[in-house]
């Protein structure tokens, strides 16, 4: 379980009259096991922000971060090993196969030879990479990059899974075949976390959705929770008037 408790971050304004702009503002919510949870906003309304203070890439300037209870502040390295995350950035080492990026990755882990094969070919076969796990990744495609990247971040079988905007840039196919995958983490109990602008991806995937607009949470529940907030039937519809609420709140 991942508890964001009052996050806010900041950083320094461009010039010497600009204030400082405040990037995530006072961001809350729990995302359980077993659920996968939806940061839902339009593009740069933090989401990105908040995840990497999620999976301590950036220490928050108020508020905490709880993985499992424990506070990275506390613990970093106990979080970071109960953590599987996909980054906004998705780099992948060009010279290396798409195994070997991920025995490496296993190996920075503390995990043996036969662990790593073992959960690799089971990675593999879940994001229907066994065509290509024994080539160069230089000249992937966005899909194999982004599925290198995923195995690699789970190759050491972690209990929380963090995914930056995951689908970007897929084709439809394997837009498809990485939202099942998803749907058999949360299977297994695991808690998964994944940022989205799409609205039908985190319809169809999310037993729960945070909205963020302008670095605040506007709403969160389940799909039905915000319909019925927003007085609307269709979600996007009420994804348009709650981010719209907010927006008025800063005209």
């Amino acid at each position: 379980m991942i508890v964001a408790e009052r996050l806010r971050k900041t950083f320094p304004g461009k010039g010497k009259e600009k204030s400082p702009v405040i990037a995530v503002d006072d961001v809350g919510f729990t995302a359980h096991d077993g659920q996968i949870t939806g940061l839902l906003g339009p593009n740069g309304a933090g989401k990105t922000t908040t995840l990497r203070m999620l999976y301590t890439l950036m220490t928050p300037d108020s508020g905490r971060v709880l993985v499992d209870g424990i506070d990275p502040s506390v613990d970093a390295n106990a979080v970071r090993r109960s953590l599987g995350v996909l980054p906004d950035a998705r780099g992948v080492y060009k010279r290396l196969t798409a195994r070997e990026n991920i025995d490496y990755f296993g190996e920075l882990h503390g995990m043996g030879a036969a662990a790593i094969a073992e959960r690799t070919g089971r990675l593999a076969a879940a994001l229907q990479m066994e065509d290509f796990l024994d080539r160069a990744t230089e000249g992937f495609s966005q899909g194999q990059r982004t599925k290198t990247a995923i195995a690699r971040a789970l190759i050491h079988d972690p209990r929380n899974v963090i995914l930056d905007e995951p689908t970007n840039g897929l084709d439809v196919m394997t837009t498809r075949g990485l939202r099942g995958f998803l749907k058999e983490l949360r299977q297994e109990g695991r808690c998964v976390i994944f940022s989205s602008h799409i609205m039908q991806e985190v319809a169809a995937l999310c037993d729960r959705i945070v909205v963020i607009a302008h670095g605040r949470v506007v709403a969160q529940g389940t799909p039905d929770e915000l319909r019925e907030q927003a007085r609307e039937v269709n979600l996007e519809d009420a994804f348009v008037k709650l981010i719209g609420s907010e927006e008025g709140l800063h005209a």
